[in-house]
């Protein structure tokens, strides 16, 4: 595995500098064993996912997001959202987003390389493939490489150096946008704290795996910083033919600033700036394995996938401007700007074959089979290797504003927020030619650069959303409305003009205006609980390359559900019911297709089902806590009409009734925890029943199923003195087998048995909260 000298050095700098700013201010000490260990408290509320509040908020999302208990307000929320906040996530030590998530229900996932690095997400029945039809935020803000013109994560913040996590669906989803189908989900980074800190923890594990993550920051009352530097690497699991690397590295900085006015100021006024940079370097494929292959050896890797490699860069710098003049009102600008590069060099052709048609019919393709296993040669340019190289950015302006009007009978919070803002993907790919030689692929010829794919799409976009949120008596109401304006274009320059000094050949434009409604209605029960309902449209945009045949994808959305929460005992269910005008599915490699990027209607469907939520903590004798809790989603999807279509998950026709593929009917996640004054254990357990990966009705055929899975996570924590912490992990504790998906091409192994051991401490205070003194 490749290491970066400059990740690891940079990290040590970090640590030894940040102890050194903080220790020298003479205003922190170590703590005693008596203030790290927990209080009642804290046992009692770990922050287990649950239902949010909407209170006026700090820029991240419109508002903030209060766990339940908190307060009357929060259980007035009309409608479907869940947090999973610091202390959930220090309980499950996860570096994978999927793993994070799996705790919400409602959330779909696709593991593919077993860490998570480039998610596959989706909500209440949403395509999963790089989570394109989730609109992903990190502090408020759009966070895909390019959310309008190509919103697929290819890149996707890094789960662990985030502090929290918001998950909403149903009619709060179209407070943000674009996609209002399935929902939002929001990384939250780590705030800067009230007093001064510093966090560091360091892990090793099987598999040559490293972590190293600190944490350091301060509050004074006119100002306040953080800076974060988060290592890892990993040696993969996979065994590579003929040896080599099939594991990764990463490095995230991360930087803040803020600057506010004192706590006596007649007008709050707060300035913060944050910076961060990402770089990763993985040896990673999109080649899987045949049936046969899998049985014999699920962690085998080809010969002919050897030097297949990803390398990506994400810089990331936000401007945030927060004025409160009166305690009713409060208005927010930010300004903000991503830049992604990634180039991911991977075998696509064996023999003038696609890789995913040898290994969906290796008996067609034994001659190019054996290519690919490495045990026969190949002629010169036998294996075509592409470079998938994309520069992205993304960048605008929002503002928000909020407003709070008391009557005598009747209570308005306003809420209004416009967001200005541009992408762009620059694709210049050119194929390399290979050779198989002696079970050893051999570099032959360099592609002409360009020569695949040489051409920019873009997007401009203005949106405008506003909500009244009403309390009258045990009733909520919160109307809304959301408006989408966006212009698209994609020139291409064709191969024959690599420098781009000519028109460009091809130029296809589209614009469209949408408008979505929402309306949420909440009733109060009693103190402790709640029934709720909600109707929404649901949306998302075509691409840039779409021609006017293709539609966007828009969708009639409800969800009646119920809440109970006494602070002890907590239950939530909710049905949902979405239905689709039409569905989109777009082209590309690591869905299984061609990578062309065009989008295909998929006429109409009916996804609908049933989120249970249910947590109990347990006292007995008052000395432990044992928080126990289960989340289940039941999900139908379906289509509602026939068509034909070339789109790999639906080719190569589709017929009213058949469902929808890669979506689990049955999830279930169950947690359990046993909290001691100084000592804590955890066990997760997570169960997906089989799904389809082509769509189809009736008995799912051997080579287009994915079977159903049971996994098991345990986690062991002790509290040393001084502000130390020994944990030890296991991921997968029964080193259960199982068949992760059939796609990008053939069939991709589950992370196996994985075992982590760590040291945390903390020097100083654990208050996190993001507010100013």
């Amino acid at each position: 595995m490749r290491q970066t000298v400059h990740g690891t050095a940079g990290l040590v700098a970090f640590a030894v500098a940040a102890l050194i700013s903080v220790l020298s201010g003479g205003a922190l000490s170590a703590r005693s064993e008596a203030a790290a260990t927990p209080s009642k408290e804290e046992m009692v509320d770990p922050e287990v996912t649950g239902p949010v509040d909407i209170e006026p908020g700090d820029g991240r999302f419109f508002e903030e997001l209060l766990i339940v208990g908190a307060g009357d307000a929060a259980r007035r929320v009309a409608g479907s959202a869940h947090v999973i906040g610091a202390a959930e996530l220090e309980r499950q030590g996860y570096q994978d987003v999927h793993r994070v998530l799996r705790l919400v229900p409602g959330v779909n996932i696709q593991e593919e390389d077993g860490f998570g690095l480039r998610p596959n997400i989706g909500l209440r029945g949403t395509g999963v493939e790089r989570s394109q039809k989730v609109t992903l935020l990190e502090d408020g803000v759009l966070v895909a490489p390019a959310p309008y013109s190509a919103p697929a994560a290819y890149y996707a913040p890094t789960a662990g150096r985030m502090e929290g996590f918001e998950v909403r669906k149903g009619s709060s989803a179209i407070r943000q946008g674009p996609y209002t189908n399935g929902g939002t989900i929001n990384y939250l980074s780590s705030s800067i704290p009230r007093s001064p800190d510093v966090d560091f923890e360091l892990v090793v594990g099987s598999d040559d795996q490293h972590r190293a993550h600190a944490v350091a920051g301060d509050s004074r009352e006119r100002f306040g910083w953080l800076i974060e530097a988060y290592d890892s690497s990993h040696g993969g699991f996979k065994n590579l033919d003929g040896g080599g690397p099939t594991g990764f590295s990463l490095q995230d900085y991360m930087a803040k600033f803020r600057l506010n006015s004192p706590a006596t100021a007649r007008i709050r006024q707060t300035f913060e700036i944050k910076l961060g940079t990402t770089h990763q370097d993985g040896d990673e494929t999109y080649v899987g394995l045949t049936e046969e292959d899998f049985r014999v050896d699920p962690y085998r890797r080809y010969a002919s996938s050897a030097g297949d490699r990803i390398l990506s860069d994400h810089d990331q710098i936000q401007l945030s401007y927060e004025v409160q003049p009166s305690p009713t009102f409060r208005f927010t600008v930010t300004v903000y700007r991503n830049d992604f590069f990634r180039n991911w060099a991977k075998l696509e052709k064996v023999s003038g074959a696609s890789v995913a048609e040898v290994l969906a019919d290796p008996a067609s393709h034994l001659d190019a089979l054996a290519v690919l296993r490495g045990q026969a040669d190949s002629l010169p340019g036998g294996l075509a290797v592409r470079n998938n190289r994309r520069d992205y950015y993304s960048q605008g302006l929002q503002v928000v504003a909020d407003w709070r009007r008391e009557g005598a009978l009747v209570d308005h919070r306003f809420d209004l927020g416009l967001r200005i803002h541009e992408d762009e993907e620059d694709r210049f790919q050119e194929e390399d030619s290979f050779q198989m030689l002696a079970g050893r692929r051999v570099f032959n010829e360099r592609g002409a650069p360009g020569s695949h794919a040489n051409r920019i799409a873009r997007a401009e976009a203005t949106a405008l959303f506003l909500q009244d949120t009403i309390v009258a008596g045990r009733w909520t109401l919160t109307p809304g409305v959301r408006v989408e304006s966006i212009d698209l274009r994609r020139e291409d320059f064709g191969g024959a003009d690599p420098g781009r000094s000519g028109v460009a050949l091809v130029v296809k434009e589209n614009s469209l205006t949408e408008v979505i409604p929402g309306l949420g209605v909440s009733y109060e029960l009693a103190a402790d609980e709640r029934i709720f309902g909600g109707i929404h449209r649901g949306f998302s945009p075509p691409s840039p390359g779409s021609t006017e045949a293709v539609k966007a994808e828009e969708s009639l959305n409800f969800e009646l559900g119920y809440r109970h929460d006494d602070g002890i005992h907590r239950t939530e269910l909710v049905a949902f019911y979405n239905d689709y005008d039409n569905l989109l599915g777009t082209d590309t490699v690591s869905g299984g297709g061609d990578g062309s990027g065009e989008q295909f209607n998929g006429g109409a469907a009916e996804i609908a089902g049933l989120e249970a939520g249910w947590l109990h903590r347990f006292m007995p004798r008052g000395r432990f806590v044992v928080p126990l809790g289960v989340t289940y989603t039941y999900t139908r999807a379906r289509f509602t009409s026939s068509f034909d279509t070339s789109f790999a998950d639906w080719a190569p026709s589709v017929t009213r009734g058949d469902e929808i593929p890669y979506i689990p009917s049955h999830q279930l996640n169950a947690t359990v925890s046993l909290h001691a004054p100084r000592w804590a254990l955890h066990l997760d357990g997570n169960y997906s029943a089989a799904i389809r990966t082509r769509a189809g009705s009736g008995p799912v055929a051997e080579g287009e199923r994915v079977d159903r899975r049971t996994t098991y996570d345990v986690r062991g924590e002790l509290t040393l003195a001084g502000g130390f912490n020994l944990f030890a992990q296991v991921l997968n504790l029964t080193d259960e087998v199982y068949i992760a998906a059939r796609r990008p091409a053939g069939l991709r192994p589950g992370l196996p048995r994985s075992v982590l051991i760590g040291l945390r401490f903390d020097l100083g205070s654990a208050d996190r909260s993001g507010a100013t003194p």
